[in-house]
């Protein structure tokens, strides 16, 4: 691989993509300016669309301001209306499979109990040891209130899950396991077809959490035969710091599950508030409460965006930015003891890289002061996450570079520990 900035600038010359960077907003247009920020946080926090002001401004404006509760009309549908969009447009799934609003955690824990529910007799709930920590929280809650037992497999912190460890921690006990399509460490993929075939068989349900891979990667539920689904809409997505989560429900299961939180807005005929909850048909009934009616305005602009690109092109263009990544630690902090901590191969990998060093805080903050925003994860993670609507490859050679030139010249050791950071 030619490592030259000459030859990311010709990347990002070719890219099919690059007109989705004018979109954003702060994403810059001059590629050379050294004020513009390099930002390689995409997968905690998306960019605001340029459009996203006056996506507000107008339900602020139009249908708050003057149209007040006469706007219920087009407010009260806005869950499902959204819903649809991510699920024909971004998550391979079907109209009417979709719900945007709470958060990840309270659709976790919706679809977490429905399914335990479902599965009678079974007591054990299996989670990945590495997982992202509110998805182990909420696996432990939901166990110690029902009595059940929690099954955590080990899971490797760089390469993810073993599917063999998995499948060896099936048995006639096990209710529902719940599991990251992308390792929010690592960036590891896990075979979510696969996985789910393997469960299945097992008469297990899987509910996946899809925060890192919607929008970056192809999960395609229909098609990899997915029942249960959660993931938010403030990473690749777009949607904004709090954005509401989505959640997915297989058609076919959705009358087969009752969701434990009962508000009136999964109620049949809701406006006939009548003395008993009767769970209307379709996903609707995994709704609680009144729509977040400003947020999925926001979310609705992020989720068209990715529509209109393509997920597809998305993943290959977000593989070529973690392979640049890869190829210039290799050749340029490798000497510095910088160790690649993601999966090598692209085809298991999501769309952001990880390093490891023992300096990974210090490191990350002196970045952060020279204009360069990636993440630190413990214990001495670097992440790196490109998101490929927004992200040229020459920013991420300039980040790149940024890091090589700290490590170079020590400036990093100036910073203090994350141990005194944590202490």
């Amino acid at each position: 691989m030619d490592l030259t900035r000459a030859a990311a600038a010709a990347l990002d010359a070719a890219d099919p993509l690059a007109g989705f960077r004018a979109r954003f907003a702060g994403a810059g247009d001059d590629a050379s300016d050294p004020t513009r920020p390099l930002y390689l946080d995409g997968n905690s926090l998306g960019r605001m669309p340029v459009e996203t002001p006056a996506a507000l401004a107008r339900v602020v404006e139009e249908e708050w301001a003057r149209g007040l509760v006469r706007s219920w009309s087009s407010w009260i549908g806005a869950a499902t209306r959204v819903g649809d969009l991510l699920a024909e447009g971004v998550l391979g799934a079907r109209a009417g499979e979709v719900l945007v609003g709470d958060s990840t955690t309270v659709d976790l824990y919706k679809l977490l109990v429905a399914a335990a529910d479902a599965r009678p007799g079974r007591d054990v709930l299996v989670c990945s040891a590495d997982d992202f920590p509110t998805d182990r929280y909420v696996v432990a809650g939901v166990a110690q209130a029902r009595g059940m037992t929690v099954r955590e497999v080990p899971a490797d912190v760089d390469e993810g899950l073993d599917p063999a460890v998995l499948t060896a921690a099936l048995d006639e006990r096990v209710a529902v396991v719940v599991l990251s399509a992308v390792a929010y460490r690592s960036g590891a993929l896990v075979d979510v077809a696969a996985v789910t075939r393997t469960a299945r068989e097992a008469g297990v349900l899987v509910v996946w959490d899809l925060s890192h891979a919607a929008g970056a990667v192809p999960v395609d539920l229909a098609a990899n035969g997915v029942d249960l689904a959660v993931g938010c809409t403030y990473k690749y997505l777009n949607g904004g710091p709090g954005a509401p989560a989505f959640l997915y429900v297989r058609r076919w299961l959705q009358e087969q599950l009752r969701q434990p939180i009962w508000g009136w807005f999964g109620q049949r005929a809701q406006f006939a508030m009548g003395p008993v909850y009767d769970p209307v048909p379709g996903v609707e009934r995994f709704a609680v409460g009144t729509p977040p009616v400003l947020a999925l305005a926001a979310v609705e602009v992020g989720a068209r965006l990715v529509a209109e690109a393509g997920v597809d092109r998305l993943a290959a263009k977000g593989r070529a930015l973690g392979e640049l990544i890869v190829a210039l630690a290799d050749a340029w902090l490798a000497p510095h003891g910088v160790a690649l901590a993601s999966p090598r191969d692209p085809a298991h990998r999501g769309t952001h890289v990880t390093l490891a060093s023992p300096c990974a805080w210090q490191l990350t903050q002196a970045l952060v002061d020279r204009g360069v925003v990636p993440d630190f994860r413990t214990p001495d993670r670097v992440r790196l996450g490109p998101a490929p609507l927004y992200t040229r490859f020459v920013d991420v050679w300039d980040a790149m570079a940024c890091l090589r030139d700290v490590l170079a010249s020590g400036a990093h050791e100036a910073y203090p520990t994350e141990r005194a950071r944590v202490t």
